[in-house]
């Protein structure tokens, strides 16, 4: 752990904090990040988190599975820790810092923990209301401090966080990432009264339809660490049906890799100690026909990845199994579901709400880190095909193995 200067005076252009006072940390080491845990759950607590990819369980995992898997890309934890003179932590940003070699040149990129093939949806820092200046004004000044960087991909944060760091960095705005939450009602009855007229209309043929062949289900909620394993091995099984079902909607295998699943079974038996891991599993005949994986954390429910048995597919099982998920979660008292990123038809007709995350580069000052990180763009979109040379130098962003 290496620790920085007080920062004192910075100037804030908010009004939003009486300090003017903080101490910079950066941990460098998996045990530090593991030690770092009671702090990150107290910020998690006061800030009223509700993402499962927050939380410090997601965080080691990561580590063990997916930091520095890749032999070609070399990376280094950069968790960047804020505490006030009191020793309190007001602001955790888990960056990783990643270095890529073409004999004599060198590219290093900064980015929020969860560079992997869509396991961590939305990558965000924990920052505590009122200083998210402050923050990134002590992170950028840190960063810039050390050097040797070409760019920093921000990704998946909130807009007060975004406008700050503005102001003190050269940022190449992104795309925004969008996310889709569903705002509970306390009964199932209001809450289904309040939805569009096709999704009523489709949930009245998915129960009707099994009802009219004499098929019974029921719902599985797996939470116990002993059964996480078995019900994991399931999904999985369902997962890689879906996906390879023809359809005009494409669902990948997100598992496909060995340490895309053992990171799986590793993050989801952890979460489970915890008490947040649901797998909502829908048995019909005696089978699981249905599955997805939930994360209760806080007020709030996150619904993961799924996956079905095509032979079922003509029931809408998959439908079934999101409506069984929201009646447990409006059973427990919560206030939302998180119907997870990327806008979909499946999640659209539901009627969410949806909030943005910004995504921006931080460029250095240098002209060959602009030069790379426009090369780097090119290649993400797909138009520098004809530079066989950049994608040596920047390949994906792991080798999934």
């Amino acid at each position: 752990m290496q620790r920085g200067r007080s920062l004192t005076d910075i100037i804030l252009t908010g009004g939003l904090v009486a300090e003017n006072s903080v101490a910079i940390e950066t941990v460098s080491t998996v045990e530090g990040v593991a030690a770092l845990a009671p702090s990150l759950d107290r910020l998690l607590e006061i800030t009223g988190n509700t993402l499962p990819f927050a939380l410090p369980e997601w965080h080691l995992a990561w580590c063990h599975h997916f930091l520095n898997c890749n032999p070609h890309i070399r990376e280094e934890l950069r968790f960047c820790v804020l505490r006030k003179a009191s020793g309190s932590c007001v602001a955790i940003v888990p960056l990783v810092a990643s270095r890529r070699h073409l004999g004599p040149l060198k590219i290093e990129s900064i980015s929020l923990l969860g560079a992997d093939p869509a396991i961590t949806e939305l990558r965000a820092p924990i920052i505590l209301p009122g200083y998210e200046y402050l923050t990134a004004n002590a992170v950028q000044r840190h960063l810039a401090a050390i050097g040797g960087w070409d760019w920093i991909h921000w990704t998946g944060i909130a807009e007060p966080f975004a406008a700050a760091l503005a102001v003190g960095g050269r940022l190449i705005r992104q795309p925004a990432l969008q996310d889709f939450v569903l705002d509970l009602a306390p009964t199932w009855e209001e809450f289904r009264r309040g939805l569009k007229r096709n999704i009523r209309e489709s949930l009245r043929h998915c129960y009707n339809s099994l009802k009219r062949d004499h098929h019974r289900f029921e719902l599985q909620v797996i939470r116990d660490p002993a059964d996480v394993r078995r019900s994991l091995e399931r999904f999985l099984e369902l997962h890689i049906m879906r996906a390879n079902l023809m359809t005009a909607e494409v669902h990948n295998n997100r598992f496909a890799s060995a340490v895309a699943r053992n990171f799986l079974f590793e993050v989801c038996e952890r979460l489970a100690r915890r008490g947040v891991l649901r797998v909502f599993e829908l048995k019909i005949e005696g089978k699981i026909v249905a599955s997805r994986i939930g994360f209760l954390v806080g007020d709030s429910l996150y619904l993961y990845y799924s996956g079905f048995d095509p032979r079922w597919s003509r029931y809408s099982v998959m439908t079934t199994t999101v409506a069984e998920a929201i009646k447990y979660a409006i059973s427990q008292g919560l206030k939302t579901v998180n119907l997870s990123p990327t806008k979909d038809i499946s999640k659209m007709r539901w009627g969410p709400r949806q909030i943005d995350y910004s995504s921006a580069f931080e460029l250095s000052g240098r002209l060959r880190s602009r030069l790379a990180n426009r090369a780097y763009l090119n290649l993400r979109s797909g138009t520098a095909e004809q530079f066989s040379f950049l994608r040596r130098l920047m390949p994906g962003r792991h080798d999934w193995l």
